[in-house]
């Protein structure tokens, strides 16, 4: 089974977040890197850049595909994990760690409650596979 750390929230497009008062880190999950392959290159945005939910702020590029990444919150980008230009396989060697992809500051921090638990994002993951 994927790795699912319980401490995170999760989206139907695999996404996680991981939300420090109204800021959220959003990533890929273990079952969605894995799903990809190899990751070669993410696209980004840029810090001030402002999206709404379920917008797409950026794609990851594998040996696969090229897959869409969409923010599960709206806000503004306050931060964007550089180092991904670089080294993008660390997205398959570490996706909740050094694999974060951007930090956005909230419009409602109230969103993220609604997303997926890790046990319900388990439970979608063996519904859906």
């Amino acid at each position: 089974m994927a790795n699912i750390p319980e401490d995170l929230r999760y989206t139907k497009d695999h996404e996680w977040v991981s939300v420090t008062g109204d800021t959220a880190a959003i990533g890929i999950t273990d079952y969605a890197q894995s799903s990809l392959g190899d990751v070669v290159y993410i696209d980004l945005p840029r810090v001030g850049d402002t999206f709404g939910t379920h917008e797409a702020f950026g794609s990851v590029e594998s040996v696969k595909a090229v897959s869409e990444i969409f923010t599960p919150v709206a806000g503004e980008v306050v931060e964007v994990n550089s180092a991904l230009n670089d080294t993008p396989e660390k997205v398959n060697n570490d996706p909740y760690g050094e694999a974060w992809f951007v930090k956005i500051k909230m419009s409602n921090p109230g969103e993220a409650d609604a997303m997926l638990s890790a046990e319900e994002y388990e439970e979608y993951l063996s519904a859906n596979s």
